[in-house]
């Protein structure tokens, strides 16, 4: 689930077309591709289950196959059973077949923008190049971009562990 705390960065309005093409330029996106994020990511608040927080929170992830997948937070009774919207997007992707991600957008009802939560950090890292970029929305629309190795410094992913073919016999 997307956390906020104070920023140090300011965020720029999706309508800012010279912006958003600044920044799609950045990060390798297109504007088409970045405005369907931000259109699926702000959607998919509408479909969380989160009647403890009331903290809605939407996601969409693109793979590098150009496919997109949304997700919004579902909470649970039994608090740390709930899911975050970001890791319910990308688990949708990876169920399909997609295990490599271009782009996170998250979508949030506050402002400022709020980040991914560090369980959702880590596991986007498993999916998502480390320049890949995390795209934060807030309950305007108004935005800030990340790339992953800015949110997750000094992380390990799968590349870190051994391969299944180097470890001895169970």
């Amino acid at each position: 689930m997307a956390t906020s705390s104070s920023p140090a960065w300011t965020a720029t309005p999706a309508t800012d077309a010279s912006g958003v093409e600044s920044t799609c330029k950045k990060y390798g996106l297109t504007v088409d591709e970045f405005h369907e994020l931000r259109r699926r990511c702000v959607a998919s608040k509408a479909t969380a289950y989160c009647p403890y927080s009331r903290f809605r929170v939407g996601a969409s992830v693109i793979s590098v196959n150009n496919a997109y997948f949304d997700g919004a937070n579902v909470e649970n009774a039994s608090y740390p059973v709930g899911t975050c919207a970001e890791r319910v997007a990308i688990a949708k992707a990876v169920t399909e077949g997609h295990r490599k991600l271009r782009a996170v957008a998250v979508a949030t009802d506050i402002a400022p923008p709020a980040s991914p939560c560090g369980m959702c950090r880590q596991f986007i890292r498993e999916f998502c190049a480390l320049d890949g970029p995390i795209i934060m929305f807030d309950k305007d629309e108004n935005y800030t971009v990340l790339r992953l190795q800015e949110l997750l410094p000094l992380s390990f992913g799968p590349e870190a562990l051994p391969s299944a073919s180097s470890l001895p016999p169970v």
